[in-house]
């Protein structure tokens, strides 16, 4: 591996645009004139030599002559996958236990291994089950990996999905979340991390708790047999592999902590070395209320992902769905005047809709003041067997959209989508195997761009969502101007503010609320924000994550961050209001601090 790193390191010195092309030319080289001694090129490997060799050899590092800039340009050229830390922040999804769920929805998958709605062979999930779904293990093993790759790993996303968060117990919740950060404060001593995640594997392995799939396909075999025969339920079926009286009993009664527990491991997070820079939690409008969204403040969650899959309460009855239209409503205004982001998950081509209903449904969520999300979830129902919606098509009463019908459908939908929206995925991470009928295409999303791109031609109305509008690797952040967008929910005025070059691509965004003073005196009693406060709810700088303090060329660490506050709170005081709140992240608490903000409870507070 050596003989190929100084051959890349070589050509990077006398080429500076030594690109991927040529890379991949030097590994095919040196594969073809290798001995069988000596290890097989590859990418993946030349990044871990490079950190390897950095820290255990420091004679051999310097007698290479790496100057830190051309450490950083080979670490640019060697990273595996750039595009996962582009929007700005290394992201990582992690999944919580089997649990049972409260609904039954026709269209849900009923996979024992996992929590609802999930199947064992997406992505995320492989990796929460090798984990045994300890979220220590999960974040560790998974920034390790980026680490690897060559990604900045200082400022995370935090992702917790699986079913219903809020139907877990609080307890749960609390250990859940303390060893989310635990394992983040653990990533700048390698060894102590090591040593504590075999630990932790040896642990779960004396409870012989399967974590391989051939394992856990065996350990959940019978009951499967049961549910396909009509003999058993998802709840059912999980109470007895992972309830009381199950192999998984005795570590469940260790995974419980408290509120002080997490409050001490986040305190040492605002200044570790990866930080958390968002949390979202994943739930159903019914199960929001005020007393979940204050406790979900105390965690330090910043965004909520909320299934509400139609605005229509007949189809959603129809797909057992319970949560009805008044429910969503109330959701979004608790939402906004606590001060959350929204990212909303939107289904298409359900039991009993159309595509003529599914874009009016869009049209209503993303125009009507009760809804307006900051993020989207925009996918097609997809047939997964042993479902309720399996009767539906045996007997004719579904059928799955034709892709003409379905790129039409999510075209049209994209075309109407305002500037302050961002669709995040167009497609879940079902295995095409797993898809009875339905899409099975993983380019969905580049086809339907495609088609809306034509069309935005021909009728020169340019796309405004945001993911589309990206600043990308390769794309300059300069000659930015500054754009206000003001719009009107039932509860708040929204101004979002966006930095954007001229051909319209995004650098920055940020948004505030300006809630309604009879909206928040109705709810003075239970709502944690007082009369006279406006709220930031999101911060974003675009471009490849850069170290804390440090910065490269990207969008970010360049001032617009603060200029994009700096401005927020010139409209809030001009609007009337004494204090502007931010809904902090543990991670950002610090650069808050540093701009005016000092710690007020659930948030952080400025007097203007």
């Amino acid at each position: 591996m050596e003989t190929l790193f100084l051959d890349i390191l070589e050509k990077l010195k006398s080429n500076t645009e030594l690109d991927q092309a040529c890379l991949e030319q030097a590994i095919r080289t040196y594969n073809k004139n290798r001995t069988p001694d000596m290890p097989i090129g590859a990418k993946k490997h030349l990044l871990p030599f490079c950190f390897a060799t950095k820290k255990t050899n420091e004679a051999k590092w310097l007698s290479w002559g790496i100057t830190e800039e051309l450490e950083k340009r080979l670490i640019s050229v060697l990273r595996m996958k750039p595009g996962r830390t582009a929007s700005g922040v290394a992201t990582v999804t992690v999944l919580t236990k089997p649990w049972p769920c409260a609904h039954a929805c026709l269209y849900c998958p009923n996979d024992i291994r996992m929590p609802k709605s999930y199947l064992a062979d997406e992505p995320a999930c492989q990796r929460a089950e090798r984990s045994y779904f300890d979220p220590y293990l999960q974040v560790a093993a998974r920034l390790r990996t980026l680490r690897d790759m060559g990604h900045v790993i200082d400022k995370v996303e935090l992702i917790i999905l699986g079913g219903t968060w809020t139907d877990y117990p609080v307890s749960y919740q609390y250990w859940f979340m303390s060893e989310l950060f635990r394992a983040l404060n653990d990533m700048e001593n390698d060894e102590r991390l090591v040593k504590q995640m075999e630990l932790r594997r040896s642990r779960y392995q004396e409870l012989n708790l399967p974590c391989t799939p051939d394992e856990c396909i065996t350990y959940c075999s019978k009951e499967n047999d049961q549910i396909s025969q009509g003999l058993s339920t998802y709840n059912e079926a999980v109470k007895h592999l992972y309830g009381s009286g199950s192999l998984w009993d005795t570590v469940s009664a260790t995974q419980v902590s408290t509120q002080q527990e997490l409050d001490m491991l986040q305190h040492i997070n605002e200044t570790a070395s990866s930080r958390a820079v968002g949390l979202v939690v994943e739930t159903r409008p019914d199960a929001l209320n005020e007393h979940t969204l204050l406790l979900l403040r105390h965690m330090g969650c910043t965004k909520i992902q909320m299934g509400i899959q139609s605005l229509r309460d007949d189809i959603l009855l129809a797909n057992n769905r319970h949560a009805g239209f008044k429910q969503i409503v109330e959701a979004f205004e608790l939402l906004r005047l606590f001060g959350f982001k929204s990212h909303v998950h939107y289904m298409i081509n359900l039991y009993g809709a159309t595509p003529q209903t599914d874009i009016e449904d869009f049209e209503t969520l993303t125009h009507d003041p009760a809804f307006l999300p900051d993020e989207l979830k925009l996918y097609p129902c997809a047939l997964v067997d042993q479902t309720g919606l399996m009767d539906c098509y045996n007997a004719g009463s579904w059928q799955p959209y034709t892709e003409e019908e379905l790129i039409d459908v999510l075209s049209t939908c994209l075309l109407t989508t305002p500037p302050y929206l961002r669709i995040s995925r167009m497609i879940r991470d079902i295995s095409a195997h797993d898809i009875v009928v339905g899409n099975k295409k993983v380019n969905l999303r580049q086809l339907v761009e495609t088609e809306s791109l034509a069309r935005a031609q021909a009728t020169s109305q340019p796309i405004q969502e945001i993911r589309l509008r990206e600043i990308r690797l390769s794309d300059k952040a300069d000659q930015l101007s500054l754009q206000e967008i003001h719009y009107d929910t039932t509860v708040t005025r929204e101004v979002f503010l966006q930095w954007v070059t001229q051909e319209n691509k995004i650098a920055g965004f940020l948004r505030l609320s300006l809630p309604n003073q009879k909206a928040v005196e109705l709810r003075q009693d239970v709502l944690p924000v007082k009369l006279g406060e406006a709220m930031i709810r999101e911060v974003h700088v675009y471009g490849q994550v850069a170290a804390i303090h440090q910065t490269h060329g990207a969008a970010q660490h360049t001032g617009l961050g603060k200029m994009l506050i700096e401005r927020a709170c010139e409209l809030a005081k001009d609007s009337g209001y004494e204090r502007i709140n931010v809904i902090s992240s543990v991670g950002t608490r610090q650069y808050y601090r540093q701009v005016g903000f000092a710690d007020a409870g659930l948030y952080q507070q400025r007097t203007l």
